[in-house]
């Protein structure tokens, strides 16, 4: 069964605009993480990017997670393993 999602930018029908407001804003980084996380752009990305680079991807967005999601949001929301 299928656990991840991504049902926003299929009917995602906004500006696509940072800078504008904050609801705004959130709908783009949506977009633009929903966009970025499909497999077939990532196979091409990522082995373009140096070590160097997936590191600090990694260590920002794990950063992030441990900043901003409790650890049970992490396991239930994030792993999906709960």
């Amino acid at each position: 069964m299928k656990k991840d999602t991504h049902h926003f930018i299929q009917e995602y029908k906004g500006l696509g605009a940072f800078g504008l407001d904050r609801e705004t804003d959130e709908e783009t980084l949506m977009f633009y993480l929903q966009k970025f996380s499909e497999d077939l752009f990532l196979k091409t990305l990522l082995p373009r990017l140096s070590n160097q680079e997936l590191e600090e991807l990694y260590l920002f967005i794990n950063a992030k997670l441990k900043q901003h999601i409790s650890e049970d949001e992490y396991h239930s929301l994030f792993l999906k393993d709960r």
